[in-house]
C-alpha cells in the first residue's frame, strides 16, 4: 500500500477540483448531516487510533490551512478589518458556514471576540460538555493569520455542545 509522508501541508485550491463539471446534477451543495457525519466519524478515528490530544491539533491544523485557503482563495484583499469583517459575514452567510458577529475589536493589539450563530459544525447537537469547534478555530486563527501576517490564537469559548446557544471565540495574535 503506498502511503504518503510529507512535512509540510500540500493543499492546494485546485484540489477541490472542478464542481460543476464533476457535479453537473447535484452541484456544490450537501446536507450539514453528511458533513458532520464525515468530520465526526473521523475526528472519532483519530481518537481512537491516536488519542484526544492529537485529534485536537489535527482539526486545527486543518482549520488552519483550510483558514489561509479560504482567505486567499474567496475573501480577495480586504482594505482593513472593517472590510475585513464585511467579507466575511457576507461569505460566512453566503456559504451557510454561520452567522458571524464581531463582539470585540481591538485592532491596534490584535485581539478580537467573534461570534457565530449556527455554526456549520455544532448548533443543533446535543450537550457534550466539551466545546468541539477546534477546526473552527484553526479557520479563524487561518484567516486572521494572513489578513494580519502574525500568528494567531484562537480558542472557542463557548459551545452550542456545552449549553451556549452561539459559537464564541477569542483571538489574540502571538507572534509578529
Amino acid at each position: 500500500m503506498f502511503q504518503e509522508s510529507r512535512e509540510e501541508f500540500k493543499f492546494d485550491w485546485s484540489h477541490i477540483g472542478d464542481i460543476e463539471l464533476g457535479r453537473p446534477n447535484l452541484g456544490n451543495t450537501t446536507n450539514v448531516a453528511v458533513y458532520r457525519l464525515m468530520q465526526y466519524t473521523l475526528r472519532d478515528a483519530i481518537i481512537k487510533h491516536a488519542g484526544p490530544e492529537l485529534a485536537n491539533r489535527v482539526f486545527f491544523d486543518a482549520g488552519v490551512n483550510a483558514g489561509k485557503a479560504f482567505y486567499e482563495n474567496l475573501v480577495g484583499e480586504p482594505k482593513d478589518i472593517d472590510d475585513l469583517v464585511a467579507r466575511l459575514q457576507k461569505l460566512m452567510k453566503d456559504l451557510n458556514i454561520g452567522i458571524l458577529r464581531i463582539e470585540k475589536a481591538d485592532p491596534e493589539n490584535q485581539e478580537f471576540v467573534l461570534a457565530i450563530a449556527e455554526d456549520l459544525d455544532c448548533s443543533g447537537l446535543p450537550i457534550l460538555e466539551e466545546a468541539v469547534c477546534t477546526y473552527d478555530e484553526g479557520f479563524l486563527a487561518g484567516i486572521l493569520g494572513t489578513f494580519t501576517n502574525r500568528t494567531f490564537d484562537v480558542k472557542e469559548v463557548d459551545c452550542w455542545c456545552t449549553g451556549d446557544r452561539t459559537c464564541r471565540f477569542r483571538a489574540k495574535a502571538i507572534s509578529h
